[in-house]
């Protein structure tokens, strides 16, 4: 189908997803069929990216609801293979080991063991099956889209990604398919970790890296059932850790917090990248 649609002149738009849609899904729809693009997307909970097993146990699913909205949004056609198509060799079977760099090594590369290379590898294959143009991520995930990136430079795969901006609910909080996980205390709650970001942007006008990484972390420690997992200031490109605002022209905080067993993450631009 694909083939015949670049035939035809069209360009075609991969949304990867793990399932369980919110608005924020959507809103790669909305950019993809803004450019033009016809969509497709998938839904796979992909188990190699799990380095917890419970996490994936509790991961959200709900695919006919998933369909639904997908359909509604405008999307032509949903890839949703099961484990065995994607696997038919087994989950712990030889993988191919990604050269995924420096930004897949911090953060996320640091708590979450194999992570990476887990999404590398499912990434990889949904786009030599599909051979979209573009393929289009959420923000929330920045350090994943620079690992995408990286893995599509190094593997030779010809698409554009797409990094589309962090879709919030009113009260700030980054939509994930994991807030469904939230008790409703820790749902109340949970926006502080947006609202002390926020915060810190101007706090950071005139306070160090070192003294708004401790302010921030504080503060969300601070809140109630909140535990601060990391929270690093980087160079917006290369991931690494910054020490100074005159160390990088383009600089992000990340952060990572547990509410109760629930694990969100979020960012915040604290030095833009000029054009």
């Amino acid at each position: 189908m694909v083939q015949e649609l670049k035939a035809d002149g069209k360009t075609v738009a991969l949304i990867p997803t793990m399932g369980a849609l919110h608005e924020g899904h959507l809103s790669l729809v909305g950019q993809a069929l803004g450019r033009g693009d016809t969509v497709v997307a998938s839904v796979f909970v992909n188990p190699v990216q799990f380095n917890n097993a419970a996490d994936l146990e509790t991961y959200p699913r709900n695919e006919e609801a998933d369909f639904e909205k997908l359909r509604n949004a405008g999307v032509t056609a949903v890839f949703a293979p099961s484990v065995s198509e994607i696997y038919p060799e087994g989950t712990d079977a030889p993988a191919p080991v990604f050269d995924l760099g420096e930004v897949a090594e911090v953060m996320e590369g640091r708590y979450r063991p194999g992570h990476f290379q887990g999404v590398a590898r499912i990434v990889s294959m949904l786009l030599r099956m599909v051979e979209p143009t573009r393929a289009y991520f959420g923000e929330k995930d920045f350090q994943q889209i620079a690992v995408i990136r990286r893995m599509t430079q190094t593997e030779g795969i010809d698409v554009e990604i797409v990094s589309c901006p962090i879709k919030r609910a009113v009260d700030g909080l980054a939509l994930s398919s994991r807030n469904a996980l939230l008790s409703d205390s820790q749902r109340a709650v949970a926006p502080g970790i947006y609202r002390n970001l926020k915060y810190s942007v101007q706090y950071s006008r005139d306070h160090s890296v070192a003294a708004v990484r401790d302010t921030v972390t504080e503060a969300i420690d601070a809140l109630e059932d909140c535990r601060v997992e990391y929270f690093e200031i980087v160079d917006g490109i290369t991931l690494q850790p910054v020490g100074s605002w005159d160390e990088a022209p383009y600089i992000v905080g990340c952060i990572t917090v547990y509410c109760g067993k629930v694990r969100l993450i979020d960012n915040i631009t604290y030095r833009p990248l000029k054009d």
